[in-house]
């Protein structure tokens, strides 16, 4: 009884590497499990099919199957897109973790974002610009303020626009 003699094909026919597999054979998950924590609630708790969030150096858009990752979480506009809808928060700095598509956002604030007003704007640019700038903390500080009030500004125009 004669052996079949492995070749190279045949060996790359019956195992592939996991980043070559072909991806009929992989169920892929279609959504994304999206936690936004406060220190005060849990603000959001949804199944959607993309999240993008606003990191201190640019967007992060979050499909299903994306690789771990553990960012800063810069002010600004929290998306979360589905095929029929977009829903938008107001989120503050804070820290965005993915894994297992689950993205869990943590952050000082949150706040739809139909509900960010241009008296809002108005009151944290005041209140930045109010802030002492005599030691490196307090300009820290102020730095912060002014990147809050330049998120609640970008949101707030686009409520005006919509």
């Amino acid at each position: 009884m004669a052996t079949p003699t492995a070749d190279r094909q045949s060996a790359t026919d019956q195992t592939l590497m996991p980043s070559e597999a072909n991806p009929l054979n992989i169920a892929a998950p279609r959504r994304l499990r999206c936690v936004v924590v406060t220190p005060e609630r849990a603000v959001l708790d949804e199944a959607t099919e993309m999240v993008i969030l606003p990191m201190y150096d640019g967007e992060l858009g979050v499909l299903p199957g994306r690789a771990p990752i553990i960012g800063r979480l810069g002010a600004g506009e929290l998306r979360l897109k589905s095929s029929t809808s977009v829903k938008r928060y107001f989120v503050e700095a804070g820290f965005v973790q993915v894994r297992s598509n689950v993205v869990t956002v943590l952050t000082a604030r949150a706040l739809p974002a139909n509900e960010v007003t241009t008296a809002m704007v108005e009151a944290a640019q005041a209140e930045a610009e109010a802030m002492p700038m005599s030691n490196p903390v307090e300009r820290a500080n102020r730095t912060k303020a002014r990147e809050r009030a330049a998120g609640l500004k970008k949101v707030a125009a686009k409520n005006t626009t919509a």
